[in-house]
């Protein structure tokens, strides 16, 4: 996308605002990246690292016009996870066999793919990803021993509730004074970068007045490495074949939360982007990062938002924005190391709010149909209480299922309504005509099964009019086909009409109901039954050698 809108043309003007909203979007990541580091269990520094590195790239490659990439709090479980099974190593093969994937899966245009990932599912996964986050962040939020509190998210929960006095008042006081700040400069002074502010305010106040309260520096070392590089370890196919399913959860969260975030900015500025290009430059990014011992990155939907509300109209906004948070972060190193951890979970809270999205979540759990309600709690569920791939592949299948069985409620197979110029009467006695409306597949071959047992006894002849099936599967097809073997065992016959379209390209193809002739309307299949009743041979009928 760079390249395209370098080439149709670039101007001062252009500049200028991709150079504002650039600057407006690192002062954002600044925080958000050193706060995603450490709820992932790294260095701020590797977050800062990873929101350069691969926001650089993602912007220079990807097929978004104001996307903006780099670490994101979706991926703060999962990697959490794998340093926990795997250490640092581990998460850096990870990351860069998910970018592998990431480009295998652009180059194969499976960007139109992810499409169809249902609705549901991303919201139950973002909702149940927001809450093990803020599980993870109460700790540090009140001050509660982290080892207090390890494990899984009921584990943790119930460490919480085990050294629930152990809590300091002073983090506590810091973590909500954040909360408190962000959400209040949100509403009052939108504009200003309330996540920044709601920090360095916190850091001078625990700095000037000697606060004992736990900081980054406390934790992770006084003298903080703004770019801690640290390069892939061991390679073999036993770890690459441990790791494989941690790089799928990674490259399938990266795709989604990416696609998703060029969904929204398209939305929000008219334009459309390229899905195969961006998951290519997604996958070179994670590549890049895994490479140097970052982190997982994807397009950010907050960061990217505020890029559009800034004024950005080019991948050029967000190459500042990697570059001037590089910046950034080297003239903020000394002062990093004072930065408290209650500050950040705090921060963490607010990113975790906005992530469960809990307006629409609670409107969708009170207002959609039941099977997205269905579907969306049971992704979250398993989220939190599981594992997130489970939880997806569940979700998609949950989905799936539950969309063939809505699909099929759609069927209808019913005695026919003669047209106007038909008068039931006038039917020919013994014949019977069945009209099919909606798609025959194997989820809905019951209601003609039904149909069919409904029938008092069975007719001479019966005529299924099929122009109200605008589709058939091979379970559908194989469904007539023994509905025709078994009328022919009772030594009566079967009439297909108004086959039209991909329906008679699919009969053909696999040879349904051979023997049973199709005809092009009613009309016709009412004069072919009289001649059937009557016995007159069907190869005197017009029509019939179908």
């Amino acid at each position: 996308m760079l390249a395209s809108l370098l080439q149709a043309g670039y101007g001062t003007a252009d500049l200028r605002a991709d150079a504002v909203a650039g600057l407006t979007v690192a002062v954002v990541a600044l925080p958000l990246a050193m706060g995603i580091a450490i709820a992932s269990g790294v260095a701020p520094g590797v977050g800062l690292m990873t929101a350069i590195v691969a926001g650089a790239i993602i912007s220079a490659l990807g097929g978004s016009r104001v996307q903006v990439g780099g670490p994101t709090a979706a991926f703060a479980v999962v990697v959490f996870g794998i340093i926990a099974e795997h250490g640092l190593d581990g998460l850096a093969l990870a990351t860069a066999m998910a970018g592998v994937m990431l480009v295998v899966a652009g180059l194969l245009k499976a960007g139109l793919w992810m499409r169809y990932v249902p609705q549901p599912v991303i919201l139950g996964f973002t909702a149940g990803i927001a809450v093990t986050i803020a599980a993870t962040q109460f700790g540090a939020l009140v001050g509660i021993e982290a080892e207090a509190g390890s494990g899984e998210v009921l584990e943790r929960l119930t460490g919480y509730a085990r050294a629930a006095g152990t809590a300091d008042l002073l983090s506590a006081a810091v973590g909500l004074g954040t909360v408190g700040l962000i959400l209040g400069l949100k509403q009052w002074r939108p504009g200003w970068p309330g996540m920044l502010i709601a920090i360095l305010l916190a850091t001078a106040v625990t700095a000037g007045l000697g606060l004992p309260v736990a900081t980054v520096g406390s934790v992770f070392g006084a003298q903080q490495d703004p770019f801690p590089v640290r390069l892939i370890g061991e390679v073999s196919f036993a770890r690459l074949e441990a790791l494989l399913p941690a790089a799928f959860t990674i490259a399938f969260l990266a795709g989604v939360e990416s696609l998703l975030s060029a969904a929204v900015a398209d939305g929000m500025t008219g334009h459309r982007h390229r899905p195969n290009t961006e998951l290519v430059a997604q996958g070179i990014a994670n590549l890049a990062s895994g490479l140097i011992g970052g982190l997982p990155a994807t397009g950010a939907i907050a960061r990217t938002a505020t890029n559009i509300r800034a004024g950005a109209r080019s991948p050029v906004a967000g190459l500042i924005h990697a570059g001037a948070l590089g910046l950034l972060a080297l003239v903020a190193a000394p002062v990093l190391g004072q930065v408290p951890l209650a500050a950040l979970a705090g921060l963490l809270m607010v990113v975790a709010w906005n992530m469960a999205d809990v307006p629409h979540l609670a409107r969708v759990l009170a207002r959609a149909p039941w099977a997205d309600r269905l579907v969306t709690l049971t992704t979250l569920a398993l989220t939190v209480l599981y594992d997130l791939t489970v939880a997806v592949e569940v979700g998609v299948v949950l989905a799936a299922l539950l969309f063939m069985h809505r699909m099929s409620q759609t069927v209808e197979v019913a005695p026919d309504t003669p047209d106007e110029s038909l008068d039931r009467a006038s039917y020919p006695a013994g014949v019977e005509v069945f009209r099919v409306d909606g798609p025959v597949f194997y989820a809905a071959v019951d209601r003609l099964e039904r149909a069919m047992d409904s029938l008092p006894r069975r007719p001479r002849v019966l005529i299924l009019r099929l122009e109200g099936a605008g589709f058939i599967d091979a379970t559908g097809a194989d469904a007539i086909s023994v509905l025709a073997r078994s009328q022919a065992s009772h030594g009566g016959h079967l009439i297909l009409s108004s086959a039209r379209g991909e329906v008679a390209a699919v009969l053909d193809r696999l040879g349904v109901a051979v023997g049973s002739p199709r005809v092009g309307d009613l009309s016709e299949a009412l004069i072919l039954a009289a001649e059937l009743t009557s016995g007159t041979p069907q190869s005197a009928v017009p029509g019939s050698g179908h």
